[in-house]
């Protein structure tokens, strides 16, 4: 959302500045000729944001290559992308410790919402609230604090998806996506044994300590599809299939897998290919609900295969989702761990969609800052406390953090602009292709 509102006006700047891939290959003296001056700032916040990039190192240049060299003594940094100096990044714009100013249109793997050092997010850090939150953190399944519910529904209840009004927050999007798995396998063996009344056998609780059924259920599974990612913790890889490198060496559940439809584009030419690619997909969808060996009690996915290569499928092909897994009491758990909070022109993805009924969880993380799921079905919580439950049970500190980042969305209409600003930087990419 925040880059899109940076190409507000900047569609020459895209065609000049180089990618970090083409920057590399490209001489320094060269590279030069794309710096632009920062001296004239933003007037979307005054003294704020950068009207450009600035490049005025190779990157990484001499400071950053000595401090990563010596981060690498104590953190593996294999992974980095570029060394950022947090206090001189600004709204759209990140820096590095050689004063070189980029562009983040990725917004850190869709995780920055409304910019670097936000001022309203500043003010809102130095709350007395906040800071209870950070020096007071609190066991929130058994000590919340007396406002929690307060916090709660002035921000991340407030643009609860429809349908969905209470919440379980979590640490992080894996944690998200692994505890609304959890609520899955406890809603359908609750189903089974009769209600949320029945009481737990003796058989159940002692083969539960054993890892055998039926205590552990062997017999239930999570459906994901092909090429997607929902996380790398025990459940949640199991559930993703983006990448082998993820998965490797780590011991995974025998879970199924459907297709993922691959639509052929241009879209309006090739109509019949991607309809029959889709009712192709659901119909393996229903094959594997009523006859994989471990029967699925809910299928998991995203509104865009993001890390998984930036794969879309139809409205329709999502409103036949939700009939088919309606139609065989399976739940439907959405995640809006990546494409949620505004990026695609609505607050939540699943909105395009057009549901007839609204999915039975959606998981969020990333830019809301804080994490977990939302669900409307009361019978979602389990029927005893402590099942679902750790430590923390998610950040009062960040809940305040997403509710300064709604508030601001809020303030300047983000959602409403990103969804103009696709509009235009569609047409500027149309132009290049």
């Amino acid at each position: 959302m925040m880059a899109s509102r940076a190409l507000r006006g900047r569609s020459s700047l895209l065609r000049s500045v180089p990618s970090s891939a083409t920057r590399a290959a490209v001489p320094l003296e060269a590279r030069r000729r794309f710096s632009c001056s920062t001296r004239k700032m933003s007037s979307f916040y005054s003294s704020w944001e950068p009207e450009g990039p600035s490049v005025k190192t190779e990157i990484p240049g001499p400071k950053a290559k000595a401090e990563i060299a010596e981060l690498n003594e104590v953190f593996d940094t294999r992974s980095l992308n570029m060394l950022t100096d947090y206090y001189k990044s600004a709204g759209n714009y990140i820096a590095d410790p050689d004063g070189n100013i980029l562009l983040d249109v990725y917004a850190q793997i869709a995780s920055i919402p409304v910019g670097y050092n936000n001022p309203s997010l500043i003010k809102a850090a130095q709350s007395p609230q906040m800071i209870q939150g950070l020096i007071n953190r609190p066991a929130l399944g058994n000590f919340p604090p007396h406002d929690w519910a307060d916090v709660l529904k002035a921000g991340i209840l407030k643009v609860a998806p429809k349908g969905l009004n209470q919440v379980f927050t979590a640490m992080a999007g894996s944690d998200a996506n692994e505890t609304a798995y959890k609520a899955a396998f406890m809603y359908r063996r609750q189903q089974e044994r009769g209600g949320a009344h029945v009481e737990f056998t003796e058989e159940e609780i002692s083969s539960a300590m054993l890892n055998q059924s039926p205590g552990a259920s062997q017999n239930l599974s999570i459906l994901s599809f092909k090429t997607g990612f929902h996380g790398r913790l025990f459940g949640s890889l199991s559930t993703t299939r983006s990448k082998p490198i993820h998965k490797l060496d780590i011991p995974a559940f025998d879970w199924p897998q459907a297709t993922f439809p691959k639509l052929k584009y241009p879209l309006d030419q090739h109509v019949k290919e991607n309809e029959a690619a889709e009712k192709a997909a659901l119909e393996e969808v229903e094959h594997l609900i009523k006859n994989y060996h471990v029967p699925p009690c809910a299928v998991v996915v995203e509104p865009i295969q993001s890390e998984g290569g930036d794969n879309h499928a139809s409205p329709a092909f999502f409103r036949c989702l939700r009939e088919i897994t309606k139609r065989n009491n399976v739940l439907l758990i959405v995640d809006e761990v990546q494409t949620g909070v505004g990026a695609t022109g609505k607050f939540w993805a699943h909105e395009h969609w057009d549901l007839p009924t609204p999915p039975d969880m959606v998981t969020f993380s990333k830019k809301a800052q804080t994490a977990g799921y939302y669900f409307g079905n009361p019978e979602l919580r389990p029927n005893k406390p402590y099942r679902q439950f750790n430590t923390w049970m998610g950040d009062p500190a960040r809940a305040l953090l997403f509710k300064g980042i709604i508030e601001e969305i809020e303030k300047f209409g983000l959602v409403e602009r990103t969804a103009k600003l696709v509009e235009a930087l569609e047409r500027v990419i149309k132009s290049l292709q």
